[in-house]
């Protein structure tokens, strides 16, 4: 046979029109409802990173970036998956339902691939006189329950796995372009050049692809060609195409260490081979018995499993597959098929994040399903065979719509996994991470100390506890983590800058820059460390040299809202409040409810005389943070000056009671009752002021003025002497005193 030769399909096997229209109908139907209710589904684990960090997807006129994706995150080395995000980005941005209707869709043309490519299996020659007949509904079968299968939902419900789905319809159009080509009645070459280009589009998807140009290999040697030679023989420029998709792969694969993914880590190939047994087994389980799903397995050790049962196991699976192929081609293709996809990830290069991941069964679920089918269509009565097929169809898409509810947020999938997998320290670490950003604190810290107790080494899990213990002012405990996590890992750019933080705050402002510049010379673009340093300048009274880091972080990271918040507040200091304007208000574009942002809008509003926009903010920082004493404050002031005395007075006793130190707050709130002529009030309030702080100079020369208006003249002498202690150069107290007869200081201590 030539090249151009075609192997026809028997007539007799031609289907109806409405039969495949009917068949692709209910097969989107079918999908589609099973994947009905997770459009709501939450950005979990790897999707911040692949998706809402990352700048490539962010201008798709930049096809530049688009293609060169971060080589850390999940979509490193995935240039095709990166352009469907960025598709997805320019569409609709970072919206989920966006990302959601796209992983279906994908996965929706998967099926529909997988049904035509069926199909024309079964009509093929080598399988045409035993089920030629129902080929149409046969496939339909098989790719509907692989659409529905609950299994699926990793690689269609969690968004970063659509590197999976996409690979694996790349992967499914390469197969049934080359069976349009092996069967055109003329120029094959043109569904072979697909072939190719699709293979190409798969290899830029997901590695997984590399063993696309075997597969269709041994398709064509068991359902056309009879044997290799004649295959090779016969298409040898399309296996010569298929071939030079490697090449773009092993470009593509350079720096795929970034993702954990390789030698050189603490798996060897042999631990980690004998774990993947357990892995293949799994899977197997999995594909027949879809219970329990679970999100993440752990990074479990390899050299820990206990393999021998798994890898007898599989030898025997294999070596059945391997004598099929010659014995039995049909049987012998559905395990090469399952082996040869899962091989890249189960067998020999350690994958050291996950061991056992529930996407890796993407297509090879295909092959136990249509063993399955077949089966059943040959041993039950075609009456009975239908009604089970749907029965289990049915069950499946019901398992599919409850297991999505899973992923309605980070912390019910997290929960899920924790429950099913308590030994995994990771799924403890993110179910803790969750419940902090859901304001959750000590729960959050009961699980970041469970991932510690299965493993005290873990320096990520002591970094972020640390920085849950600072957000509650555990700030000691904090720092204990933090210095156990650079003891273990002292390369962590991010915990140097977390322990700079608390430094800082502590009033150990020297270390604190010490975290931080280790910090820029870990990772030089790291913004927060930036931020650190100015943050220490600006309280250092340094904000000349603060603006000028604050500008280095933002040229790093523009979407700081901490770095133009701060920058604003030195811009403040320095007496260029018009400047600082717009930082302030940037930062309250990337951080819509801080109420710190808007105080100091308010603050930088009233500098330029602007106190109606000044209200403004101050009422919605009151708003955002009741708890804002400061903000209450400022907004009495602008009352005050107005002459609203009772609206005035509210919010000055509103935060004084927020902060009873607060001593601004409570010599403004004198300044009002006196003016409502509560005189009496307002000594006492004057009075209240020093029983909480007894040392400040100037509460007790306004109660010395009091007084002395009040005649109290031995009191209001008390007062202005004890101002002058605080205060000697105070020259209001000195003439004060002058007119009620002079101050003796007390001689000085020997």
């Amino acid at each position: 046979m030539s090249i151009a030769s075609a192997v026809p399909f028997p007539p007799r096997s031609a289907p109806s029109r409405a039969a495949l229209w009917t068949a692709g109908v209910l097969l989107v139907l079918g999908t589609w409802l099973a994947y009905a209710n997770s459009f709501s589904g939450a950005f979990v684990f790897d999707d911040p990173p692949s998706l809402l960090e990352n700048a490539t997807l962010r201008d798709l006129s930049d096809w530049r970036a688009v293609l060169s994706p971060p080589a850390s995150a999940g979509v490193g080395g995935r240039p095709v998956a990166n352009l469907s995000y960025a598709l997805n980005y320019a569409l609709s941005g970072h919206s989920l339902l966006g990302y959601h209707l796209g992983n279906v869709a994908i996965h929706t043309l998967g099926a529909l691939t997988l049904f035509g490519l069926l199909r024309r299996t079964l009509l093929s020659p080598l399988l045409s006189a035993r089920f030629g007949t129902d080929a149409t509904w046969l496939a339909f079968a098989v790719a509907a329950l692989w659409a529905v299968h609950p299994v699926q939902t990793n690689s269609v419900t969690y968004l970063s796995q659509r590197t999976e789905a996409l690979m694996g319809l790349f992967y499914l159009l390469t197969l049934y372009a080359f069976v349009r080509g092996a069967t055109a009645p003329a120029h094959p070459y043109r569904w072979h050049s697909l072939a190719v280009v699709t293979c190409a589009l798969g290899m830029a998807s997901k590695e997984v692809m590399v063993t696309a140009p075997v597969v269709v290999a041994l398709y064509d040697r068991t359902f056309f060609a009879g044997s290799f030679a004649a295959a090779l023989r016969r298409r040898w420029p399309l296996y010569l195409g298929l071939a030079a998709t490697w090449i773009l792969l092993g470009w593509l694969m350079i720096g795929l260490g970034a993702r954990g993914v390789g030698f050189g880590f603490r798996l060897t190939w042999w631990g980690y081979a004998a774990a993947s047994c357990y892995s293949v087994i799994t899977y197997l389980r999995l594909a027949l018995w879809p219970h329990p799903l679970v999100f993440d397995y752990g990074p479990t050790v390899a050299e820990t499993t206990v393999a021998t049962p798994y890898a007898l196991l599989v030898a025997l699976l294999v070596g059945l597959s391997l004598w099929a192929l010659w014995r039995r081609p049909l049987l012998g293709f559905l395990g090469a098929w399952f082996f040869v996809i899962l091989a890249p990830t189960s067998s020999v290069v350690p994958i050291v994040r996950q061991m056992v991941a529930e996407n890796r069964l993407y297509l090879p679920l295909i092959a136990p399903l249509a063993l399955v089918v077949l089966s059943v269509y040959l041993v039950l009565p075609r009456r009975l065979a239908a009604p089970v097929g749907a029965l289990v169809t049915v069950g499946f898409i019901a398992l599919t719509v409850q297991r999505q509810r899973d992923y309605r947020s980070e912390i019910s999938l997290w929960s899920d996994t924790v429950v099913k997998r308590p030994e995994n320290w990771r799924a403890h670490n993110s179910l803790a991470l969750a419940l902090a950003n859901g304001n959750q604190p000590l729960a959050s810290i009961a699980h970041y100390q469970a991932s510690l107790r299965l493993d005290p080494t873990l320096a990520e899990t002591h970094n972020n506890l640390g920085t849950q213990l600072t957000k509650l002012g555990r700030l000691a405990e904090a720092v204990h983590h933090l210095e156990t996590a650079l003891r273990i890992e002292a390369w962590r750019a991010d915990t140097h800058t977390n322990l700079g933080n608390i430094l800082a705050q502590t009033g150990r402002p020297d270390e604190a820059v010490a975290h931080f510049e280790s910090a820029v010379k870990l990772d030089p673009k790291l913004s927060e460390a930036h931020t650190g340093i100015g943050n220490v300048l600006l309280q250092s009274g340094r904000p000349a040299e603060a603006v000028t880091r604050y500008h280095t972080a933002l040229a790093l990271n523009s979407l700081s809202p901490d770095a133009h918040n701060n920058l604003g507040q030195a811009l403040m200091q320095l007496g260029r409040p018009a400047e600082g304007i717009p930082h302030f208000q940037r930062a309250l574009e990337l951080r819509p409810d801080s109420s710190t942002s808007r105080y100091n809008l308010g603050n930088a509003f009233v500098a330029l005389g602007r106190t109606s926009d000044a209200s403004i903010q101050f009422q919605t920082a009151l708003r955002l943070d009741p708890a804002n004493a400061e903000a209450a404050n400022n907004l009495a002031i602008i009352h005050l000056q107005a002459g609203q005395l009772p609206a005035a007075r509210q919010l000055l006793e509103t935060a004084i009671r927020l902060n009873p130190g607060n001593i601004d707050a409570g010599n403004n709130l004198t300044v009002v009752l006196l003016q409502l002529g509560l005189r009496a009030e307002a000594r006492t309030q004057l009075e209240a002021l020093l029983q909480v702080q007894p040392g400040h100079a100037e509460t007790h020369y306004n109660l010395a003025l009091l007084l002395n208006e009040d005649g109290l003249k031995h009191q209001a002498r008390e007062h202005l002497e004890a101002t002058l202690r605080l205060k000697p150069d105070h020259a209001g107290a000195t003439t004060a005193l002058q007119h009620l007869g002079g101050f003796q200081p007390a001689p000085p201590k020997p």
